[in-house]
C-alpha cells in the first residue's frame, strides 16, 4: 500500500459525498464574509446609533483612555473592517485590526467574567477574535476584490 498518497475520506453518510464535492469551495468565502457581517452591526451602532459618548463612558470606567477616540476607533474598525473583511478588500489588515479589538475586548471586558457567554464571560468574542486571527492568515482568497484585482497583503 502506498502511504505517499492521500486517500480519499471515506464519508460516514457516502450520500452526502456529491453535497461536500459541489459546495466545499464556499467553506472559506462564507467564514470571511459572515466574520466580517457580524461585525458591522456592532460597529454601526457605536458610530451612528447616538450613543458614542455612552461608549466612550464605558471605555472609561474600565480605563480605556483617550475612551472618546477609542469609541470612534473601536466603531470604525468594527463597521470598516467589517464590510473590508465581507468585502475581501484589504482583508488582511482589516483582520489584524478586529482580532486585536476583539482580542482587547475579550481581555479588558469579558476575561473577569469567566468563559461563558451567557455570564458575560469571553467565549463569544474570543471565538470571533480567533476566526478574525484565521482570516487574517488565510488572507481574501479567491472570491474576494483582493483576489480579483490579484493584490494582497
Amino acid at each position: 500500500m502506498n502511504t505517499d498518497q492521500a486517500q480519499p475520506p471515506r464519508y460516514y453518510l457516502p450520500f452526502m459525498e456529491g453535497l461536500y464535492g459541489r459546495l466545499s469551495w464556499l467553506a472559506y468565502p462564507l467564514i470571511r464574509v459572515v466574520t466580517g457581517l457580524w461585525l458591522v452591526p456592532h460597529g454601526a451602532q457605536k458610530l451612528f446609533g447616538g450613543n458614542i459618548e455612552g461608549v466612550a463612558g464605558f471605555f472609561s470606567k474600565i480605563g480605556l483612555e483617550p475612551a472618546l477616540p477609542l469609541a470612534y476607533l473601536v466603531g470604525g474598525v468594527e463597521f470598516f473592517g467589517g464590510l473590508l473583511l465581507a468585502l475581501g478588500l484589504f482583508t488582511r489588515p482589516a483582520a489584524a485590526a478586529a482580532f486585536i479589538l476583539l482580542l482587547v475586548a475579550a481581555v479588558q471586558v469579558h476575561l473577569a467574567n469567566g468563559f461563558f457567554m451567557a455570564n458575560g464571560g469571553y467565549e463569544y468574542t474570543l471565538m470571533w477574535a480567533f476566526l478574525a486571527f484565521a482570516v487574517f492568515l488565510r488572507g481574501g482568497g479567491e472570491l474576494s476584490v483582493d483576489g480579483k484585482i490579484g493584490r494582497e497583503f
